[in-house]
């Protein structure tokens, strides 16, 4: 029998599913008023932990959508501006180097 050496995080059932609601709002290009709905009805019952994993989460999401150019953070800060300022204090607790910038431009060849 096999046993890990680090205990599994378990997440509560609602941050798994304001996780999934999230993620398919910003993936979608439109935006349904069911969705922000069911979106700002779960995040209320989230907890402190579960409000922290969540800002923290959402600020690697800003980053990566950030490097192809897409601007997340205003768009979830007109969601709910709490998640907002979360996520903004979130982005400066990562790694040095990480960060919202814009995107490189490509070169162009000769």
């Amino acid at each position: 029998m096999c046993s890990t050496t680090t205990p599994e995080m378990a997440l509560s059932a609602p941050y798994r599913k304001i996780q999934r609601l999230l993620s398919g709002w910003l993936e979608d290009s439109r935006t349904a008023r069911r969705q922000v709905f069911a979106i700002r009805a779960v995040l209320p019952v989230l907890d402190a932990i579960d409000k922290h994993r969540l800002c923290r989460w959402l600020a690697w999401w800003c980053v990566a959508a950030g490097s192809r150019g897409e601007r997340l953070l205003g768009r979830i800060g007109r969601l709910d501006p709490a998640l907002g300022a979360g996520i903004e204090a979130a982005l400066l607790q990562l790694p040095s180097g990480v960060g919202l910038r814009a995107p490189l431009q490509p070169r162009k060849s000769a």
